[in-house]
């Protein structure tokens, strides 16, 4: 089978939930024997060169990259709030100089299947129903107006007038989009309701994100005495939750543990978040070269957060190297895991720390959520049967 991924960031390097995500589907499709190539936006914050993509990766995946900038400036977002319907959020995302590269693509390849990698690329479709007959799929990341919905809530002032209507035109764009695709493939079952509840009529199936079980280690040292966080810090869910973290939760912890040590990594924190940062105890890594090495060498994962939407796959990185987790009900959405069984659970302050001194005093309880998350990622989030179960769905509707 082709396969076309059309994707608003490059894929490679997995770093974050998105690109592990997508690279990760790519895999499993390529190592099952299909042909997939991709069309990549090479934005400013996700830009890449061809040589930077290894020889391994480029020899199974065709990559074609588009330069299209995407950033964020202050005149075109005033211009778009004044004069555009649409949310800035895609606009940014719209240009000619993609539609012409997919439209020259499309003219001299025949691909099966043509799979959008979230709700931006939806501008896209009318270019490719003039030129392919392929089969158009929805691949649902997250329900994006969800997430900004969610920020509202600790808003205030200009910023939630923005936000308002931002929330506004994305609900709009999105519901615009449903049923406008062939065949849905959302990353969680929540978001399957969600989109179903927005009208979706088209056949769909619930494929998680995955992850390289090869990657998981038997040696692997288990260690419970200190915290750590990974995540994009520009992104505003993992903002928002970090700073409600250290404000409400940090210097309680450590009156009770005064030697407790907690790493932050993550790229792109601006200047504000970084001096949040400067408190007793906390070391800022900064942007890792290698996630999985860091989380190796880590104890308990924190995850609070309170927006979002999708899943996050950091936790399930993290799950896979039997590091235990303490998180919110929104952390943990679309994965399918019990409080003290799998991870610790909680949305207040008082919860959340009594979760991380449980794991803290209680080595055991540790040790046997551990093992547990292991053996669940184990079972659920194999790239290999993720991608058999895509293809099977595939070729009942393109047959």
């Amino acid at each position: 089978m082709k396969i076309l991924f059309l994707t608003n960031k490059s894929p490679y390097p997995p770093i974050d939930g998105g690109s592990i995500a997508t690279f990760g589907m790519m895999k499993g499709l390529t190592n099952a024997g299909h042909k997939v190539t991709a069309l990549v936006m090479n934005t400013l914050k996700h830009h890449i060169t061809p040589f930077e993509i290894p020889e391994q990766v480029a020899s199974k995946i065709t990559f074609h990259l588009v330069e299209v900038p995407a950033n964020i400036q202050f005149i075109p977002a005033i211009k778009n709030l004044l004069f555009s319907d649409l949310p800035y959020n895609a606009e940014r995302f719209i240009t000619k100089k993609y539609s012409n590269k997919l439209e020259s693509l499309l003219k001299v390849n025949h691909f099966d299947i043509i799979q959008l990698e979230g709700l931006y690329l939806y501008p896209y479709i009318e270019v490719i129903r003039k030129h392919s007959k392929a089969k158009i799929v929805y691949r649902g990341h997250n329900i994006e107006f969800e997430i900004w919905e969610r920020l509202l809530v600790n808003s205030s002032g200009l910023k939630k007038l923005y936000l308002k209507i931002l929330v506004n035109r994305l609900k709009i764009f999105e519901k615009a989009m449903i049923n406008q695709y062939d065949l849905l493939i959302p990353i969680t079952e929540r978001d399957l309701i969600k989109l179903n509840k927005l009208g979706n009529k088209k056949p769909a199936l619930v494929i998680p994100a995955g992850i390289n079980l090869e990657e998981a280690q038997n040696n692997i040292q288990q260690k419970f005495d200190n915290l750590f966080f990974i995540g994009a810090l520009d992104w505003a869910p993992n903002q928002e939750g970090l700073v409600w973290f250290l404000d409400k939760c940090w210097n309680k912890l450590l009156k009770n543990f005064p030697n407790l040590q907690l790493t932050i990594a993550g790229r792109n924190a601006p200047s504000w978040l970084v001096n949040k940062f400067k408190k007793k105890n906390i070391t800022y890594a900064g942007e890792v070269p290698d996630a999985k090495d860091y989380m190796l060498n880590q104890g308990i994962m924190i995850a609070p957060l309170f927006s979002g939407s999708g899943m996050r796959v950091k936790i399930i990185e993290a799950m896979n190297l039997k590091k235990p987790i303490v998180t919110t009900t929104i952390g943990c959405e679309g994965i399918d895991i019990n409080h003290k069984v799998h991870a610790m659970i909680g949305d207040t302050p008082s919860l959340f720390i009594n979760n991380i001194t449980h794991l803290l005093q209680q080595e055991q309880l540790a040790h046997s959520i551990s093992e547990n998350c292991f053996t669940f990622v184990q079972s659920n989030y194999s790239n290999q049967n993720i991608a058999k179960r895509l293809i099977n769905f595939y070729n009942k509707h393109t047959t």
